[in-house]
């Protein structure tokens, strides 16, 4: 029997050699590329990349090979590149889509199949189901043009996509102030496609970017996978302390994602990270336009949208939700709560690189550090807002969690009152503090995720262990 190839919340991942493996990378390929000429792109652009796992350059061409097979013209880039850096060259070079080959902040195992659409962002969910559908069974019914054939008739280009995307990040900020401030950075590339981006975008002046884990290794050392979250980031918050650095940056796999740490080398939490970027644009910059956001990241977004008098629009989970939202409302910000993040004027994608550039650039235009930043965050906000995340791996039947959790119906979690139920993506139980704690289950691993947040720090743990018993966990 075929391997059933199911889309998750931004494409398809899986294991390496098990169920990841040319053939299904092919079929994969055939499925987006029928999608594609159904919509009636026959002989147009797509630009495929890749990260830096195991044989994911090879992934790629075998991607390539199959899209030029049904007569689409292909850039693939010559290099492993930043997701944000190839969902621009969607939009640079008019094409019509992208695949990134891809499994972002997965462990080491896997690898992935990303689907890009005409905007550089994530295709809608009724798109995806149509990729998925169009899947064949049988590698017999994929059609494939030859590497090099395909790149010794011009059907596969290999092309650098950094050119554009630096031009095009000049236009979005100055970068003189940063390279000019004395700031001591620490980046981690966590061995992924973020390595060496910030040393290029602001070498040469007095700030001083220090890297680590910016080699190629697909077995990610000294974290359990290259996401930009803890336990993950202990040895670069670590690093950044012995070097007294003023900020730490930290890139997932493909530089979609970003995470940061403070001047005294402590974590930063991504809800209080989107709180930040959305504080810099509105206050600092002084720019207005509609905020989104996923159901899982911060009400200080809520709250920040009233302050300023612009709109909030809540999503699902993952920029398949967030990207169509984004685009339609004009959106000066989109974001989740994993730590990516979209910005207007850029392509409706996360983008790691820039996201990490603005934070840079809120601290040296208001002068202040990031505990200082935090704090006046919190001022606007009224008062600190605290968040925790517990991830747990789960066997049995999964519709089997779903009716224990509908039936639970709580008065209370973590000695709060709950308010209501809201079921967009998962099951977000309303808070009485106007926080809340959200039970969802994975789009790409067995996982279930239970988060919360809250404006009282002595609740969080009560209120993750009381999701984990509503989810029978």
């Amino acid at each position: 029997m075929a391997t059933k190839i199911k889309f998750g919340t931004d494409g398809w991942r899986g294991h390496v050699a098990e169920d990841y493996t040319f053939e299904t990378v092919r079929r994969c390929a055939q499925g987006f590329a029928s999608y594609l000429l159904e919509e009636g792109n026959a002989g147009k652009w797509v630009i495929v990349g890749y990260d830096k796992r195991f044989r994911s350059e090879d992934f790629a061409d075998a991607v390539a090979e199959v899209l030029a097979g049904n007569g689409l013209k292909v850039y693939l880039t010559e290099g492993a590149t930043p997701t944000p850096v190839i969902s621009h060259a969607v939009v640079a070079k008019k094409a019509v889509g992208a695949v990134n080959v891809t499994a972002s902040h997965n462990p080491p195992t896997d690898n992935g199949f990303k689907v890009r659409d005409e905007n550089g962002g994530a295709i809608n969910p009724a798109g995806l189901t149509k990729i998925e559908a169009l899947i064949p069974d049988d590698i017999a019914d994929v059609k494939i043009k030859n590497i090099k054939e395909a790149q010794a008739d011009g059907s596969v280009i290999l092309f650098d996509a950094a050119v554009d995307y630096i031009a095009h990040i000049k236009k979005l900020i100055d970068l003189q102030p940063i390279k000019d401030a004395g700031l001591t950075v620490l980046v981690d590339a966590m061995w992924g496609n973020g390595a060496g981006w910030f040393t290029h975008l602001l070498g040469g002046g007095s700030t001083k970017i220090i890297e680590i884990h910016n080699e190629r290794n697909p077995s990610f050392p000294e974290m359990k996978r290259p996401e930009p979250i803890p336990p993950n980031v202990d040895v670069g918050l670590q690093a950044a302390k012995d070097n007294n650095a003023d900020i730490f940056l930290v890139n997932d796999g493909d530089a979609d994602r970003v995470g940061f740490g403070d001047e005294n080398g402590d974590f930063i939490d991504q809800l209080r990270a989107y709180g930040l970027l959305a504080f810099y644009l509105l206050e600092v910059r002084g720019e207005r336009g509609p905020i989104v956001k996923t159901l899982s990241t911060t009400t200080m977004l809520n709250k920040l949208g009233k302050i300023y008098d612009v709109p909030v629009y809540e999503t699902g989970v993952g920029f398949k939700y967030v990207a169509p939202k984004f685009t339609e409302t004009n959106a000066l910000i989109g974001g989740e709560e994993s730590g990516g993040y979209a910005f207007r004027g850029n392509v409706p994608e996360r983008d790691g690189i820039l996201a990490g550039l603005y934070m840079l650039d809120c601290m040296v235009r208001t002068g202040k550090k990031p505990t200082e930043l935090l704090e006046l965050l919190f001022e606007k906000v009224g008062g600190e807002h605290f968040y925790n995340r517990i991830d747990t791996p789960f066997q049995g039947d999964k519709q089997d969690k779903i009716d224990r959790i509908l039936a639970a119906n709580p008065e209370s979690i973590g000695g709060l009152k709950v308010t209501k139920l809201v079921t967009i993506d998962g099951y977000q139980f309303h808070l009485e503090d106007g926080g809340w704690l959200l039970i969802r289950f994975s789009g790409t691993e067995p996982i279930i995720r239970v988060y919360c947040e809250t404006m009282h720090e002595d609740k969080v743990e009560a209120i993750l262990q009381d999701g984990l018993r509503i989810a029978g966990i």
